[in-house]
């Protein structure tokens, strides 16, 4: 018996889509993955374009652009097939609407970042999520799917009853058979002035990653050890003013270079001062690279082969990053941590959110 499951997929025509476009093009190949003949995975988007050709998914779309869809997805589930046994809205844009008595209605719940760091966020933003997460806890037949550790018991403390949240994990990629060669790499950050080791950060730049404190950090401890080299950003502009100082910034680079980024760098560093999930110190680890972070970074908040670190002190970041090359890079001390995330997998995301669907 078929059965329809239909996935919301209009934050990848945001223009800053960040980690829940990453979430939603994994559960679609994770889904897809499973290669289950009685499984119609449809992607819901705006009306338009095909958003991205490479999604493993049908796609359908609606009659109007994003920013309505956002506004009538709480009252009518707009563009949602008929047919559809589950409607999973991805992010707290929706779909909401019930109109399907027969399916199963969930909701993506992914950090209460609005709440932990209101400076990244305009006072319209604070209000939009707010609203929607009256409106989550109110839709008592809503399901609550929440890829963050420790996020389960603050929106139990917001009043939304245990029964209705399940928990998830969230993937990595495994695609580092595809990661640029070491000339490659090394050609690029040849060209930005970079020669030698380098500590590599990647993420938005923005005020909330802490790069400050990251760059201030760096250059404590490489006084005192040069072979951290030069701290390396990559990644796009975002919320907030960061001065970068004497870091090198790359900008946005391909996912194959990223990959041969995350391969040859030193150490990863990675110190946000609040964070939903984190996956690039995932990423890293991934490929066996060492890895420093914020203790409160909930993908690897209880990784014993991360090197944490109070993301507010910058002696405790310098002195991370100092401990993180003591940490080995031998090939066993690589497998450990390429191990140390191995079920995390877009395909054991999808078997966990067909769990919560039941």
């Amino acid at each position: 018996m078929k059965r329809t499951i239909t996935i919301s997929i209009e934050q990848l025509s945001r223009p800053q889509p960040g980690g829940i476009a990453t979430y939603v093009r994994g559960l679609a190949k994770g889904l897809h993955d499973l290669a289950d003949p009685s499984l119609d995975v449809v992607g819901l988007g705006p009306r338009g374009d095909m958003i991205d050709d490479q999604l493993p998914l049908r796609v359908v779309n609606a009659p109007c652009g994003v920013r309505l869809l956002s506004r009538l997805w709480p009252m009518w589930p707009l563009g949602v097939p008929k047919e559809s046994n589950v409607v999973h809205a991805t992010s707290m844009a929706g779909p909401f609407a019930g109109g399907l008595t027969n399916a199963v209605h969930s909701i993506a719940m992914h950090d209460l970042l609005w709440r932990d760091e209101p400076g990244i966020s305009t006072p319209a933003g604070i209000h939009f999520h707010d609203r929607r997460l009256k409106l989550i806890v109110d839709r008592k037949e809503l399901r609550v799917i929440v890829t963050s550790p420790g996020l389960s018991e603050r929106l139990v403390d917001e009043g939304i009853d245990a029964s209705r949240i399940h928990s998830v994990r969230l993937g990595v990629d495994a695609d580092i058979d595809s990661a640029a060669s070491e000339t490659s790499v090394h050609e690029l950050l040849a060209s930005h002035g970079v020669h030698g080791p380098f500590t590599l950060y990647a993420g938005t730049i923005e005020t909330r990653k802490n790069i400050e404190r990251l760059i201030a950090a760096h250059q404590i401890a490489s006084t005192k050890i040069p072979d951290l080299g030069t701290l390396v950003l990559v990644g796009p502009s975002g919320w907030g003013r960061v001065i970068t100082g004497d870091a090198t910034e790359l900008g946005l680079v391909s996912r194959e270079t990223l990959l041969g980024l995350y391969r040859d760098a030193t150490v990863f560093a990675y110190v946000p001062l609040a964070e939903g999930w984190g996956l690039p110190p995932v990423e890293a680890l991934n490929v066996g690279t060492r890895v420093v972070a914020s203790a409160t970074t909930p993908s690897v908040a209880a990784n014993e082969l991360v090197v944490r670190v109070d993301p507010f002190d910058v002696e405790s970041i310098a002195e991370g990053l100092l401990a993180a090359l003591r940490e080995g890079v031998d090939d066993e001390s690589q497998a450990a941590r390429r191990r140390s995330v191995a079920d995390l997998t877009w395909r054991n995301v999808a078997l966990d959110h067909l769990v919560a669907w039941r």
